[in-house]
């Protein structure tokens, strides 16, 4: 796929699915925009990388915060003079047993992984129609759809209110700007390192390819809705979970 003059946002690209995304559109030839809140000295490491593919800037910011996402798009603005593609894919989640969450948790939850894309979408789209041309892809989880754990009760509220963000911006926003949604099951990535390696190869077990996906593999359906191959999706959410059985 070829993203050349492409420039790409992609928040929370510090670590993890965020990085490999980022990485990926890079090698593709797009021009990105590295977000992150907190791991400035790892969103340091990935610019580097990346900028060794094509031009690139980083960008400190909380999504969570209005501010904070108005001066990142200007910034975006000011530097190339548009934005084709956003990758709202900064997202946390605050695992605890459910007599333990409370109103905090939610309200922080809910503030980056809901109402952080909102304000991506609406700050970034209204020059993506004004352009005639964008692509958003939001970042959704199983956890949305139907793979339930009380002990991430918040997280999983987020994700399904995200997949109907999803669906509404996509008509707020058309014609010109395809958005979809990717939802993936469990990933090999750093959260997991705190988890017992009993419950995570139960939960492989789960899975037709007894395994979790690789970072690298999320970023590739990620680019492939981003491309024009999939100009005629949107509204959608993509499962990539390797197969996982509900049973």
């Amino acid at each position: 796929m070829n993203f050349k003059d492409r420039v790409v946002l992609v928040t929370g690209s510090s670590r993890g699915i965020g990085r490999s995304i980022a990485v990926g559109f890079a090698r593709c030839g797009a021009n990105v925009v590295i977000n992150y809140r907190s791991n400035e000295e790892e969103a340091e490491v990935i610019e580097e990388i990346i900028s060794s593919y094509a031009d690139c800037m980083c960008i400190k910011a909380d999504v969570s915060k209005e501010r904070d996402v108005k001066r990142m798009i200007d910034t975006i603005i000011d530097k190339y003079g548009h934005i084709d593609i956003v990758v709202n894919n900064a997202g946390i989640a605050i695992d605890n047993d459910f007599e333990d969450h409370n109103i905090k948790d939610w309200q922080e939850t809910l503030n980056t992984n809901l109402i952080g894309v909102f304000l991506v979408s609406k700050y970034a789209g209204s020059h993506m129609v004004d352009n005639k041309y964008g692509k958003i892809i939001n970042m959704t989880s199983t956890n949305g759809i139907d793979t339930i754990y009380p002990y991430s009760v918040d997280y999983d509220a987020s994700k399904a209110g995200l997949i109907n963000l999803t669906k509404n911006l996509a008509i707020q926003f058309a014609p010109y700007v395809n958005v979809n949604a990717v939802a993936p099951g469990w990933v090999d990535t750093g959260m997991n390192d705190d988890l017992p390696k009993s419950y995570l190869q139960e939960e492989k077990e789960k899975t037709l390819l007894k395994r979790f996906a690789e970072p690298e593999e999320i970023a590739d359906v990620v680019l492939f809705l981003a491309s024009d191959k999939a100009r005629f999706i949107d509204g959608e959410v993509i499962r990539v979970d390797g197969g996982l059985k509900l049973q």
